[in-house]
């Protein structure tokens, strides 16, 4: 990597001290345009050449790249993006029914959790993203697709493992001298570290909270996600519970469905079980085929019958429409470019 410093992960304060900018409104006026996604000095109008040159000779918009480019015909856009190190990550852009765009951004190149059905998991870990990576994903898919309404910790990577960075890029992202996103509309999702629920209840930063839980068959999950032997159930509702008892936020219970595996009355029963006496609401995926996998993504009438099952008991369910599939940027498949360059 170039020795030059970058400057999507630095605050007004910090451009300043490391680049001794007067007179002091001159790093705010950088720091907006770097939100307004810019990609030369050339494009900050209201700074004068020689600051320019200074820093462009000194520091660098961005230290990723976009690679590739993909669209799926239901709108969803997947970009590659290529790291200073070479490492390959992917970002998501989800479009719902009323317009409203996300961007499913990923906070590690691979993930150690290892979930038996997620292609990002048989990759392992290559490292944490810096939290000047993580702004740049939002950057670039916002000069592809438009003005963003939200963003979630949805893609490649356990966002606990990497809480410091996303603390720092989620900082500056909600900045009202940056772009100003509402914190309201920012999503964090686990596998289910409990440390971690706890560290985001009692310290920030303010998002919503999502648990990827699958199953509640205790045994089951322990086999499709390695996390459960060190964050058990009962563990893992407490800290739900602690969550919304401490933000007032309601969480989100997110499942993959797979047939035969966690589709049936006893799967329906131990869900509604850890669900009693929590504010959450269930977010069931019909599983995103991946290669190499022995998945089965559940029939129409077998996803029928387990909401039915669900929503017999009050629970608050709703089945996610499968977005992106054919470009490889559905929940579960992101990572194929990087395990396509590995074989």
């Amino acid at each position: 990597m170039s020795d030059k410093t970058v400057l999507t992960g630095l605050s007004p304060e910090e451009i300043s001290t490391r680049f001794q900018l007067k007179p002091s409104f001159r790093a705010k006026q950088i720091y907006e345009w770097i939100a307004k996604g810019v990609e030369s000095f050339d494009e900050m109008t209201n700074i004068d050449k020689a600051t320019r040159e200074k820093l462009s000779e000194s520091a660098l918009l961005r230290s990723s790249s976009v690679s590739e480019v993909l669209k799926d015909p239901d709108g969803t856009i997947k970009l590659q993006i290529t790291l200073h190190d070479g490492r390959a990550i992917e970002t998501v852009l989800l479009t719902d029914k009323e317009g409203r765009k996300t961007a499913c951004v990923s906070c590690q190149a691979g993930c150690a959790m290892k979930c038996a059905f997620c292609q990002t998991g048989q990759l392992g870990l290559g490292r944490n993203l810096t939290p000047g990576e993580i702004v740049e994903e939002f950057l670039y898919m916002e000069k592809e697709a438009g003005k963003l309404d939200n963003i979630v910790f949805m893609g490649m990577g356990e966002p606990f493992q990497n809480l410091d960075s996303i603390r720092k890029a989620v900082a500056i992202l909600t900045d009202p001298k940056g772009r100003a996103l509402s914190s309201r509309r920012i999503t964090l999702s686990t596998c289910g570290l409990v440390k971690g629920i706890y560290e985001l209840a009692n310290n920030g930063p303010k998002m919503r909270l999502a648990i990827s839980l699958t199953t509640a068959d205790e045994e089951l999950r322990k086999e499709l996600m390695p996390v459960t032997a060190g964050n058990p159930l009962s563990e893992l509702k407490k800290a739900i519970a602690y969550f919304i008892e401490k933000t007032g936020k309601r969480v989100t219970l997110e499942a993959a469905l797979l047939s035969g595996k966690n589709t049936g009355r006893e799967s329906a029963d131990r869900l509604i079980a850890f669900a009693k006496g929590l504010d959450v609401y269930i977010n069931l995926i019909p599983w995103n085929p991946v290669p190499g996998l022995d998945f089965t993504t559940p029939s129409a009438d077998e996803v029928k019958s387990f909401v039915k099952m669900l929503e017999q008991a009050n629970l608050n369910v709703n089945l996610r429409t499968r977005r992106g599939e054919k470009i490889g940027g559905a929940c579960g498949q992101l990572g194929r470019s990087q395990a396509q360059q590995e074989t």
